[in-house]
């Protein structure tokens, strides 16, 4: 019998962003740790969409994860975020063989005016970090990032300023993840769409790389085509 891959269920993430004394800031917070998936890391908000964001979206998958990264940055971190000023950046599918598995659009956009205020539920903690200090932070193991997030937070560093961020993020097409797990000799390894071990899955053969190496010593995302 063919294996079935689970259901990869519609999902969507907001990046807010916002200017600190060092360049852009980017808001994590912290789930719950008694929850399944992800307990206790440091995340964008975000979730799962549901029937009033199809409703709002007009039955349109996208327009749906738009407003729902607009009702979970509400729902979580009780701050409002203008559909109209989120752009799409990137799309991830979690791998095939995980058996829960959620297919998310990730949105970024400027944050409001409002004081963060977590919902003390799924959400227990908040921060504001630059990508680089986000990265820092999960290299020293004071943050706990998924691949995901850790990713996004690499392709921010170094943007600069928020309306910078915001200039370079329209200015690129958006991408979509679909990660594929392997093993090199620095440890496991996801890979990303054209990678040179994407299809066969041999990490140390010459060629394009995109991929994020989870090695002992600190994870490495690394792209160069």
């Amino acid at each position: 019998m063919a294996y079935l891959p689970a259901e990869a269920h519609p999902a969507a993430t907001v990046v807010v962003l916002r200017d600190g004394a060092d360049g852009c800031e980017v808001l994590l917070v912290q789930r719950n740790a008694q929850l399944a998936f992800h307990g206790g890391a440091w995340v964008f908000p975000g979730g799962r969409l549901d029937a009033s964001d199809y409703a709002e979206g007009g039955g349109d998958v996208v327009m749906a994860a738009r407003y729902a990264a607009v009702r979970e940055a509400r729902e979580e971190a009780g701050i409002v975020v203008s559909p109209d000023q989120l752009v799409l950046l990137s799309r991830w599918v979690t791998p095939e063989i995980v058996p829960k598995r959620f297919d998310t659009w990730f949105f970024v956009g400027p944050a409001g005016t409002e004081a963060v205020q977590v919902d003390g539920g799924e959400i227990h903690a908040h921060c504001w970090m630059s990508p680089a200090g986000a990265i820092a932070a999960q290299r020293a193991g004071d943050l706990d990032l998924p691949p995901p997030t850790f990713v996004t937070l690499n392709q921010l560093a170094g943007l600069g300023t928020l309306e910078d961020t915001m200039v370079a993020i329209r200015q690129q097409s958006m991408e979509v993840y679909l990660p594929r797990v392997c093993s090199s000799p620095a440890g496991p390894c996801t890979v990303y769409h054209g990678d040179v071990a994407y299809d066969d899955g041999d990490t140390e053969k010459p060629g394009p790389r995109h991929r994020l190496v989870l090695a002992a010593d600190g994870w490495r995302y690394e792209r160069a085509f």
